[in-house]
This record gives C-alpha cells, structure tokens and sequence, in this order.
C-alpha cells in the first residue's frame, strides 16, 4: 500500500471537468449582409434586355440573398420566368410587388416618373443615367424619394475603366457598322451603297469620331467589310493604340474642323462614338457640317445616350430607329445593344453580379459604396441630395459632394 504521505497533490482546476465535453473553438465567419434584389420589367425605350440573366440569380442566392423579378422581365432575352423560379427566384406579378419588396433595384433602361413614385426611402437603384431623356422633374423625384441612385456608365473599376461602357461598347461598335450598311440599301432609304467594296468600284467612306472601344469595333467591322476608314479623335496616344490594336496603317487624325469637314463632305457613313467621363459628350460636328454632308449618307449616333456629338441628333428608339435631317438618314437609338438582348443581358448580368455579390460581404451595398471609389464615382443621387455636379449646373439644382455626405451619415 502505497504511503499517502508521498503522493504529489494535483490542483482541482487540473483535474475537474477533464472528462466532460469540451467545447471545439471554430472560426466563425463574419455574417454578411444579405440584399434583397429586385427585377422589374422593362416599360420603355422598347428595351429588351434584362439587368441579371438565370446564371447571375443562381450565384446571388447561393450566397444568401433573395430575388425578386417581375413577370416576363426576361421573356424578350428568351429567359422564361421557370428558368428563374426554379433557380430560387420569386416572381413578382406587378411592378408594385418588385418595388415593395426589394432594396436594391437593377435595371437596364432609366426608371420612369411613374416607377419612382413607386420606390421608397433608402432604397438602392442601379440603371443607366441616359443623359437626353432626363429632366428637373426626374430629379426632384429621386431626391423627394431619398433613394441611392448609381448611373451604370459611370461605374468604375480598379484599375479606372468604365467596365459596362466598355462591354456594351463592343457591341455597339459591332452592331453600329452592320447598322450602317443595311442602312446604305435601297430597303432602308439609303442610296443603294455596298459598304465593302467589289472589283472595279470603290468601297463606301466610313468616318469614325473617336478612338475609344467603339472606334475600336466599329473600325474592325468595316475593314472587315472592305470599307475604307477615317478615324478622328484629340487623344492621339488613342489613335496610335487603335492602330497598334488592329495592326495596320489607317488614316487618322486630330479633330480640326477643316480636316473633319472635308471628310464628312465625302464620307457615306460617319460614327459618333465619343464617350465622356462625366456629363456630356461634346459636340464635334455641327449643323453646316451636316448640310454639307452628301444626300443619302448615314450618321449613327452612338454618343446618344450622354447627349449625341452632332447637332443634328435627337434620340430615337427601336420602333422608329431614323429620321431625316438636310438629306442625311439619322440613327440615334441609345440602347443599340438591344437589338443583340441575349448576347446584351449576360454581357450586363456578368458585370452587375460581382459588385453584388462584393456588396454582400462588405455588409450591404450602401457600405460598400462607402469604401469603393468605382462604385462611388456613380452615384448621382443620395438620399434626397443631387451630387452629380454636372447635372446639378445643368438644372439649376444644388449639388453636394458625396464623400461629405457619406462621411456625416457615419
């Protein structure tokens, strides 16, 4: 028997509790803040496009958040409303169920005066901004609903590019040049011009404002095509990328009126296709210069929907895409990609789903705005203050800096 005298005493917190279940310590990941997304029909513009296609809902409610899309909102991208419920959707049977129900709203085309009414306070609304078709009366009523609102073409990146710009760009300057040349035919009105030319007569003249991503695309398709092309643009590092871009000689120049002019004299088809950071396009082609333009040629407008680059533009929609100004056939739609609207929507879709899904991490899209400059650089209304400066001088309405707004409501 073992002497107890030398047995060595073990403190009771070492020994209590040793055979009872301990608790496993996990790392629990912080809860984010879950959006409550919503999809309305789109009314006007006979746009055709839907903002978030099945795919982009199917990785939105994986990561916990909800869905809400009107009735047929995607009938016309050939997207049925089965394609979303069964990926966890719920489908709204009225405008007035979407914008009850939701948070966030994304759509393609501007909300209209009767879409605002329906929205509430806080709410987040990410669209186009469409500069031509907004008033002093749209604004009063984003700032007496106190929402969120981003203008899509003023989204930025990281790395300071405008990526929805960029996407529907390449489209536009696709379907601009295929534009033109059905526009050239007898069908349309046009003086019966090929684009391209064939053995023994010469091709059409193309004309091309801007070296950006439409320049690009556009400048592609009608070499392609076998037109022959002028393209201006003041940035010459541009039209020298261009250039290295398509790999090839091409005629360029600086946007002076005396060069501009002449070419415009001969041109058949001329493109507008200037971007501008922030408010609008400036005009670069007057009305003399338009006049002075052969009868039968074709102007494309893509610069519409920040205001247009020739003085002669008015915006036109899908139903009635052209009008006629001193013998010159004038198309200005501002949503050409929805003529492509499958194609358009994922292309949309791809962009919007990761500031989404980033949002939802961050804690809720308002916050992430708060630390996102990209995201910042869109925002035009906040909470019933107008803070684009350049709309704020264009209406007479008192504008206010975002990062002081931002900063105060911390």
């Amino acid at each position: 028997m073992s002497d107890p005298k030398k047995k060595i005493p073990i403190p009771r917190s070492l020994t209590e509790g040793q055979l009872q279940p301990q608790a496993e310590m996990l790392q629990v990941e912080q809860k984010s803040g879950s959006l409550y997304i919503g999809i309305p029909k789109e009314v006007i513009l006979q746009e055709n496009r839907v903002a978030l296609v099945p795919s982009s809902v199917k990785s939105l409610i994986g990561h916990g958040h909800r869905v809400i899309i009107e009735k047929d909102a995607g009938k016309k991208s050939f997207y049925p409303d089965i394609e979303y419920s069964e990926l966890g959707a719920e489908i709204g049977y009225s405008q007035e169920e979407v914008y009850k129900k939701a948070n966030v709203l994304v759509k393609i085309a501007p909300p209209t005066l009767e879409e605002i009414e329906l929205m509430r306070p806080n709410q987040i609304l990410i669209s186009p901004l469409q500069l031509p078709i907004v008033t002093a009366e749209y604004l009063h009523r984003l700032k007496s609903k106190r929402v969120i609102a981003l203008a899509m073409e003023y989204l930025q990146d990281d790395d300071g590019t405008f990526p929805l710009v960029r996407i529907m760009s390449e489209m536009a300057g696709l379907s601009a040049m295929l534009t033109a040349a059905e526009l050239l035919t007898n069908a349309n009105g046009g003086k019966g011009v090929l684009l391209g030319g064939i053995s023994g007569v010469p091709p059409a003249r193309v004309v091309i404002l801007g070296a950006g991503v439409v320049g690009e695309f556009a400048t592609r398709t009608a070499l392609g095509l076998g037109a022959e092309v002028r393209i201006f643009d003041n940035k010459i590092y541009k039209l020298k990328r261009l250039q290295d871009l398509v790999g090839q000689r091409l005629y360029t120049s600086a946007i002076h009126s005396a060069f501009l002019e002449k070419e415009l004299r001969r041109a058949d088809v001329v493109i507008g296709a200037i971007h501008s950071k922030a408010g609008r396009t400036p005009v670069v082609v007057s009305e003399e210069m338009v006049k002075k333009m052969k009868p039968g040629a074709v102007i494309i407008d893509v610069s519409i929907d920040q205001g247009g680059c020739f003085a002669t533009s008015r915006m036109t929609s899908l139903d009635k895409p052209t009008f006629t100004e001193f013998d010159v056939i004038h198309y200005c739609v501002p949503n050409i990609a929805s003529r492509v609207s499958r194609t358009a929507s994922i292309a949309v879709s791809n962009i919007l789903t990761p500031i989404l899904l980033q949002a939802g991490n961050s804690g809720g899209l308002e916050k992430h705005i708060f630390g996102h400059f990209g995201l910042r650089n869109g925002v035009y209304m906040y909470k019933g203050c107008l803070t684009n400066e350049y709309l704020g001088e264009r209406f007479q309405i008192k504008s206010t800096d975002l990062d002081l707004l931002m900063t105060s409501s911390l």
